[in-house]
């Protein structure tokens, strides 16, 4: 490597690590904001970090706000939804992977097609099925849905079991292993860094939605972490400390989640063939 090609990798690593200093900011200013007394985020010039910090912001959204019952509905839905959308995808994914029937190309097309449809020309329609299933104000719409496959994480797994090799199944096949055998213990073990990925993909999906939990809860008992941090605002009086704390609790999981999970997920989204 000469040394124009080396200060060019070094001018490189100094932009990329100011981009991701400066997307920091954000995130240092939310903890900072939610640590500090009611008012002094308004105070001029503006506190970098507060003095004295100010804790029973946390402890005021986690009791007082309720935020505890939110966290432990998100985790609810977010599990169920990330179980029924690995486990449905999974079966469907090796169907279509390894099983040849008519019509096999046109489903898998038609379920592909369903991914260039914005959800919002769906909404409606799925709303009136819920409402005439009296499922209404419940958190069935927010993960029953996932029990039936989603095209992305179909397609996601589809991708990675065409790199695996067919010679497997066959060879099991002709021990005796019947399909489901083969699929349960040769198949899916080796499809851990793709399932990874959806999980992560389902989990930050499902954790940070909004607009479907506005949709259908109505109940402030079922509020999820998002919606409950929606109405926070009117709940607290307009309190930037206490949204703050709010938003430090909703996000945190995320990131918690997303740190231990990056190696798998970025494994797995390079086995499967997908690209940005």
């Amino acid at each position: 490597m000469n040394n124009g090609s080396r200060g060019l990798q070094r001018a490189a690593y100094v932009i990329l690590t100011a981009g991701a200093l400066l997307m920091l900011v954000p995130f240092f200013q939310m903890i900072s904001t939610s640590l500090m007394r009611p008012g002094d985020e308004l105070t001029l010039p503006p506190k970098l970090w507060p003095s004295p910090i100010e804790w029973s912001n946390y402890y005021q959204v986690w009791v007082e706000v309720d935020f505890l019952r939110y966290s432990a509905n998100s985790l609810l839905v977010t599990v169920l939804d990330v179980i029924g959308m690995v486990a449905s995808c999974a079966i469907v994914a090796y169907g279509l992977a390894f099983f040849d029937f008519k019509g096999r190309g046109a489903i898998f097309l038609a379920m592909l097609g369903t991914m260039m449809l914005p959800s919002q020309v769906t909404m409606i329609p799925t709303y009136f099925i819920w409402k005439e299933l009296g499922l209404l104000d419940s958190f069935h719409p927010l993960y029953l849905r996932s029990f039936l496959g989603g095209a992305f994480g179909i397609f996601l797994l589809h991708q990675f079991y065409k790199t695996l090799p067919k010679e497997l199944y066959e060879a099991a096949w002709v021990d005796g292993a019947n399909p489901w055998n083969i699929f349960v213990r040769v198949y899916l073990p080796l499809t851990g860094p793709a399932l990874s990925a959806l999980a992560v993909f389902t989990f930050m999906s499902s954790w940070n939605s909004t607009l479907e939990p506005l949709i259908y809860l109505q109940d402030k008992k079922l509020y999820t972490l998002p919606l409950g941090l929606l109405f926070l605002r009117n709940e607290v009086d307009n309190k930037m400390t206490l949204v703050m704390a709010g938003s430090v609790i909703t996000v945190l999981p995320v990131m918690i989640v997303f740190l231990f999970a990056q190696k798998h997920f970025v494994q797995g989204i390079a086995s499967s063939g997908l690209k940005g």
